[in-house]
């Protein structure tokens, strides 16, 4: 029996029993994938300041995100075809997060619809919304958000155009996926898997199918979405989505520190620091290198949150020391949910609370409150 103690063993674990599709998809980025690579890579650059003899006793790690308490700074970020790396992903995913104590983000391009987290869930969820072509169905989407209880909607503003994914082109992604013989000969290497799907109806964009005319088979992913998405997004638009909405708003896909001021002036709640895992722009900053001119240019007037490359509790404390007030984990939560569905998603949020607690203790802290940029040493080159 395989003994799971970081986030490591449970991406080794989910390559092995998601498909090579959507594992690939889960688990790369765009062109070198040099962003991609440089997301994870830079955490560890920051060092930390252990301190003894430190009455270090009762400490906690819970935190506010968006005036929500939540067991530790983390959400769980909007990722798509979710429902692909596990049956019914969105909705397990969900229930992990509720139990655990922190948030969950539903993607636009999820398998299971708003309606089924509400329905199998019950607790208030975000949701995500990418922008498209078709402003009239962005409306009704928006709407079915209220509708479902949704209590924060995250607007993805780095995903105007798609960047090119090698590895989602050769393995030709869609959802569901198209019966090659490539394809049956990966999945029946993959019975468990196999299972769950036949177990389930949820295999489509439950959002979008049956919702958009025209749209009963969306064919490559990539096609659809270079087809959908708009790319004449702007912040005028925002101003619209926000009066639709009317409720907390969440800008997410910020890497530069102007366009952090911008963002400041719609009027959000939250900006997120994030270069979209590494998936669109290649040669791009890390998050974790963003984020503190961005903290510096903002912060005081703005939350801002990290998005990118946190694979362990200790790149949480890392983040919350150069100024992130949340983070989110995408990957991280995939890995747990292709490896062990639903207990393997709480494994991956026990992991990740505990590093984060350790690493505090050992820093001298028993509060996040306390914890700033004094815990980290410079930067190596």
């Amino acid at each position: 029996m395989t003994v799971i103690t970081n986030i490591e063993d449970l991406r080794v674990l989910a390559k092995r029993r998601v498909p090579r599709m959507f594992y690939d998809y889960a688990d790369s980025g765009s062109w070198t994938e040099s962003t991609y690579r440089s997301n994870v890579t830079e955490f560890g650059k920051i060092r930390f300041r252990q301190r003894v003899a430190v009455d270090i006793d009762e400490r906690t790690i819970r935190a506010k995100m968006l005036g929500q308490e939540v067991a530790m700074p983390v959400a769980i970020a909007p990722t798509g075809l979710t429902g692909m790396q596990h049956a019914d992903g969105e909705i397990l995913g969900a229930r992990a997060a509720a139990k655990f104590g922190v948030p969950f983000t539903l993607s636009t391009m999820s398998i299971c619809s708003l309606e089924d987290i509400k329905q199998h869930v019950g607790s208030p969820f975000w949701f995500q919304l990418y922008v498209m072509r078709d402003r009239e169905f962005i409306g009704r989407l928006i709407d079915r958000a209220k509708a479902a209880g949704c209590s924060a909607l995250m607007v993805t503003l780095d995903l105007q155009i798609i960047g090119q994914r090698h590895k989602d082109l050769k393995n030709g992604l869609s959802a569901p996926p198209k019966l090659t013989p490539a394809n049956i000969l990966n999945m029946m290497t993959k019975p468990g898997w196999c299972m769950g799907m036949l177990g389930t109806s949820r295999r489509q964009f439950g959002n979008i199918h049956g919702h958009v005319k025209g749209v009963e088979d969306m064919g490559s992913l990539s096609e659809w979405t270079a087809k959908q998405f708009d790319p004449r997004l702007n912040w005028n638009d925002i101003e619209w989505i926000k009066q639709r909405w009317g409720g907390k708003l969440i800008l997410k896909g910020v890497l530069d520190a102007e366009d952090a001021r911008l963002a400041v002036g719609t009027g959000a709640d939250v900006i997120i620091v994030s270069n979209h895992g590494g998936r669109q722009l290649d040669g791009a900053p890390s998050s974790i290198e963003a984020l503190p001119a961005i903290v510096d240019a903002v912060g005081d007037k703005i939350e801002v949150w990290m998005d990118g490359g946190i694979r362990s509790g200790q790149d949480v404390l890392r983040a919350w020391a150069l100024g992130a007030r949340g983070t989110m984990i995408g990957r991280a939560f995939l890995y747990g949910l292709g490896a062990m569905g639903e207990a393997g998603v709480t494994k991956a949020l026990e992991i990740i609370a505990k590093e984060l607690d350790l690493t505090m203790a050992f820093c001298g802290k028993r509060r996040l409150a306390d914890v700033d940029r004094g815990i980290l040493l410079r930067r190596e080159a």
